[in-house]
């Protein structure tokens, strides 16, 4: 029926799902990579930021999941994501935990390497995921997961500085704490129906 509408949802809907494809990927390959590299480096900004983009990457499943469903559909779609952001905050603030007690020596040129690579592929999934913020709940969560980790990046190449500069695991187990927090004040304001429209 001409005039409906569909023809323009049906684009809405493909632009949609080309984008959460594409930063679904990013975002799989970069917690495979920054999960690697911070195990190594004995980071817990690294391992908290890859859990970021692991939830990331679910985030974007489960919103791609969504696309085109009913509006219920998209709110549970992004509950779901919520619960996932607080349980992988809950895991990172463990691991922080673990290596307060038993220490860690994170080597500060690698976090500060792969934080830069963290932030190039984050910026770009921020850009791709605000073209399409007000498309609905699911892809608002997607938008607040998006800048959070571009805050969490930044916060892990000043904490690999730091580290280089104190000579002190300190501020890596500050910044492991902060980007968990993050993560789960992330998960909480999904939860709540935040629309972070600032």
């Amino acid at each position: 029926m001409a005039g409906c509408g569909c023809e323009m949802q049906a684009i809405q809907n493909r632009q949609q799902r080309k984008t959460l494809q594409l930063v679904l990927a990013i975002n799989a390959l970069m917690f495979m990579f920054e999960a690697s590299i911070g195990w190594w480096a004995q980071s817990t900004g690294l391992i908290a930021d890859s859990l970021d983009m692991f939830a990331d990457a679910a985030v974007y499943g489960i919103s791609l999941y969504a696309v085109g469903k009913s509006c219920d559909a998209k709110q549970r779609a992004a509950r779901l994501s919520g619960y996932g952001q607080i349980a992988l905050a809950l895991l990172a603030l463990g691991d922080v935990l673990r290596r307060v007690f038993q220490g860690s020596e994170p080597v500060s040129l690698l976090m500060m390497g792969v934080g830069l690579v963290a932030l190039l592929a984050n910026a770009t999934c921020l850009t791709l995921i605000s073209k399409h913020r007000q498309d609905g709940a699911h892809m608002r969560a997607a938008h607040i997961f998006s800048k959070n980790d571009v805050i969490a990046n930044l916060g892990v190449i000043l904490a690999g500085a730091l580290v280089w500069w104190q000579h002190s695991p300190y501020p890596d187990l500050i910044i492991g704490s902060v980007i968990a927090l993050i993560v789960l004040r992330g998960g909480l304001s999904i939860l709540r129906g935040d629309d972070d429209d600032d």
